[in-house]
């Protein structure tokens, strides 16, 4: 976060014996605070604090979406690979922002005007890791079921980011698009014999099972 200082007055001598030391208080940037206005009319909202801090443990490290592909790993064994790549790309995209962070090195937001509201496990801000593999959880999790699963999750998400003050909205918008790149990108891959043969026989495209018929989407 780039910011100016705006330095309160202090002791500059006898005069002022007796007051307190000079306080740093940085002016926020345009940024800091659409963030705070975002975040006070989402605070209004009944509820959401507790509906942010539940989906921050739901996606942290994209463990969520990870258990719940491997719940349709074991529960649709016609779709076992296609539930696996979900699982995956879902990885995968966390693994990206992980990446991206460590070398944008942009820090979190931290400015009185921002309410912080949950412990995060590092200070990088760039992109939204909970944004990235939300968005490639879903697109991909769509695609597999045939349920429209992102528009009802991504912008909720999103928006929990920012109820919580760990974001900047550049943060979740830049997560997002990463994570839908990295959705597309699984399943352009999935499919090639490269990865198919890495796979366990029992997770490869066309293994042993009940047969089935690949969703619109899959096939788009």
């Amino acid at each position: 976060m780039s910011s100016t200082p705006e330095t309160a007055p202090g002791p500059a001598g006898p005069d002022h014996a007796g007051t307190g030391p000079t306080v740093e208080i940085p002016v926020p940037t345009g940024e800091v605070r659409l963030l705070a206005g975002i975040q006070r009319r989402l605070l209004a909202v009944p509820g959401s604090r507790e509906a942010a801090v539940t989906l921050s443990h739901v996606g942290e490290h994209a463990l969520g979406w990870m258990a719940i592909s491997a719940v349709g790993v074991v529960a649709d064994p016609a779709r076992r690979s296609r539930w696996a790549m979900v699982g995956v790309g879902s990885f995968g995209a966390h693994a990206t922002s992980v990446v991206i962070k460590r070398v944008v090195r942009r820090r979190r937001p931290d400015h009185p005007t921002v309410a912080v509201g949950v412990g995060t496990p590092s200070s990088l801000s760039f992109p939204s890791s909970h944004a990235t593999s939300t968005t490639a959880f879903a697109l991909l999790a769509g695609a597999v079921s045939g349920v429209p699963v992102a528009p009802a999750l991504v912008p909720v998400m999103l928006a929990s980011r920012l109820v919580l003050g760990v974001h900047y909205p550049s943060d979740v918008f830049a997560g997002a698009a990463v994570g839908a790149g990295c959705a597309a990108l699984t399943r352009a891959v999935w499919p090639t014999d490269p990865v198919q043969r890495l796979l366990p026989e029992a997770l490869r495209d066309g293994a042993p099972g009940p047969r089935t018929t690949p969703t619109p989407e899959e096939n788009r």
